[in-house]
């Protein structure tokens, strides 16, 4: 790793100051950028709740002179690259088919600010799927940029694909209490993560034989929750050295050594252990309301086996319960990545009419499905 993510220098001041910042090599950058810097910014440490962490990103603006107003801002919350700092998407580099997404706001003139979350680059542990310091980073980066680019518009929009889904809906429903002054227009989730007592059941009674490759998301959310020995009890001992194999590698590589070791949740998951461990799984992986006061549209495959699409239209279905403004599209034939990838033109008349103040839509009076 570069030493532009360690910060030696005492952290001062508010959450969301801009640090640093050096332009991006071609190949970690979007081919669509005129600009693009990785960047190195503040925010409030979201495991302990107070003092400041550095967390790393980028910011990439579009091509052209920006409209009147300055260039309309989107902050994008990555999915699932793994917990070693490597996998920092502003050091590695994106995936073909994000690259193709976030490629495309740009052309339709967004602006696009990506952190990285907290701890992946930079020092310290990445709390993976822990929805407070992932929504801190978000906002913290939002924070950042538009203090130092003046070519910026005053809205955003935040948008995040399954692990990112989860920190764009934790950003929505964070900002009025901790970002009060950022004016957020709406946030865009596809693949979003609902962690409640009914999918964890569902996850213990899973005695599937089949080799799973998502069982690595299972391993970095232990390794992350900060015990160790809590880690150890969630999984069977011929899981654990692929467990520790997978904590210094990407989620390429993760999935390959679970494929390899043949691991499922028959072989793989110790039902005891992780029945004691859903206090603390429901802690940290909580929304703190269900009822974000900006728009949200949720984008859902219905045939997504790494994040449930039971679960997402659950969280629907509680959002609109609680008196969200909820837009939900269902791509029943679609997976994880299938939905992501069809969502874009949804995603992207959503944010626009946002942007333009029109009415956002809600379709919660008759939700698919």
């Amino acid at each position: 790793m570069s030493s532009f993510y360690t910060w030696t220098e005492r952290l001062a001041g508010r959450p969301g100051t801009l640090l640093r910042s050096e332009a991006l090599a071609p190949e970690q950058g979007l081919s669509e950028a005129s600009e693009q810097r990785r960047i190195l910014y503040t925010s409030t440490d979201g495991v302990t709740r107070e003092g400041l962490v550095a967390v790393s990103g980028a910011l990439f603006l579009p091509k052209g002179n920006p409209p009147e107003g300055g260039w309309p801002l989107i902050a994008w919350a990555h999915g699932t690259v793994g917990i070693a700092d490597i996998c920092a998407p502003s050091w590695a580099g994106r995936s073909y088919r994000d690259n193709a997404y976030l490629n495309e706001w740009l052309r339709k003139g967004f602006a696009i600010v990506a952190t990285d979350y907290q701890g992946l680059g930079t020092p310290g542990t990445h709390p993976y799927n822990q929805l407070r310091p992932e929504a801190y980073s978000v906002l913290d980066s939002i924070r950042a940029v538009k203090a130092a680019e003046p070519r910026l518009g005053a809205r955003s929009v935040v948008i995040g694909q399954s692990q990112g889904g989860g920190a764009a809906f934790a950003a929505a429903a964070y900002r009025a209490a901790y970002a009060p002054e950022l004016a957020l227009a709406g946030a865009v989730a596809t693949g979003t993560p609902y962690i409640t007592l009914a999918l964890l059941a569902s996850i213990a009674k899973n005695q599937s034989d089949k080799v799973d490759p998502t069982i690595a998301y299972h391993f970095y959310l232990a390794l992350t929750l900060g015990d160790p020995a809590e880690a150890k009890r969630l999984f069977s001992e011929a899981a654990q050295p692929v467990m520790a194999a997978v904590g210094g590698s990407c989620i390429a590589a993760a999935q390959a050594d679970i494929r390899f070791a043949q691991l499922t949740p028959a072989n793989t998951l110790n039902r005891a252990g992780l029945a004691a461990a859903v206090p603390r799984l429901l802690t940290v992986m909580r929304y703190p309301t269900l009822r974000p006061d900006v728009p949200v549209f949720l984008g859902i495959g219905g045939k997504d086996a790494d994040v449930s699409p039971l679960a997402q239209m659950q969280l629907a279905r509680d959002s609109c319960a609680a008196g969200a403004t909820i837009s939900v599209r269902l791509y029943p034939d679609l997976d994880h990545s299938g939905a992501f990838a069809a969502s874009l033109p949804d995603a992207l008349a959503f944010a626009q009419d946002l942007m333009a103040g029109k009415p956002a839509p809600s379709n919660c009076a008759d939700l698919p499905g």
